[in-house]
């Protein structure tokens, strides 16, 4: 199937829909021609409401961490697939953990669709846990910390949601050491996926 009706087919998906309190809204960006593919956590409220991926103070920071402007983000050259498509709703913590069917239903599919990617960024210890080929019992940190073991194929990450701060100031070597090298490598990217011919 190619990837045109595959986005049409999962954005019709209803098969969590009595485990979703909101209801269901699949959100998922892809395009044939990705470079970059982003794999998150799941829609929060704010993203389910707006039907727009990465639309809130998590994705203002993902973009500077990515250090490009909004129209590049949404263009055709990033792939923005969470690790469950809709938002599950709120716990006491906080968001519920994503839905595990849209992993199981789609992410084959989706990731068969996009032959050009060059870079995943793995954001979340649900992704991690999905893509990385790690012990499962590794943290989160631990699993960031090692970054170099898995580029320049994947990069794991931490969410960049602001209730990560905590996470930020604690672990400075990311913003030091893992982003400067995650600007050049998105520039360079792009720079070629851009150039004619």
């Amino acid at each position: 199937m190619s990837l045109g009706p595959l986005l049409r087919e999962i954005r019709a998906c209803t098969v969590c829909a009595e485990h979703l309190p909101a209801g269901p809204r699949p959100v998922v960006q892809a395009h044939r021609d990705a470079r970059i593919l982003i794999i998150g956590q799941a829609p929060g409220r704010r993203v389910h409401e707006s039907g727009v991926p990465w639309d809130d103070p998590s994705g203002d920071r993902l973009r500077d961490w990515l250090g490009i402007d909004k129209p590049t983000f949404y263009g055709e050259h990033l792939a923005l697939i969470p690790m469950g498509f809709c938002y599950p709703g709120t716990g006491r913590s906080g968001d519920l953990p994503p839905r595990p069917e849209c992993e199981e239903l789609w992410h084959a599919r989706l990731l068969a669709a996009l032959p050009k990617v060059e870079l995943t960024l793995l954001l979340s210890r649900y992704a991690l846990a999905a893509y990385l080929d790690a012990d499962p019992k590794t943290t989160l940190t631990a699993s960031v910390a090692a970054w170099r073991t898995y580029t320049p194929a994947k990069l794991p990450m931490p969410h960049p949601s602001p209730r990560n701060n905590l996470w930020l100031k604690k672990n400075p070597w990311f913003e030091s050491d893992v982003l400067p090298y995650l600007r050049r490598r998105v520039r360079r990217i792009l720079r070629e996926a851009r150039r004619p011919g």
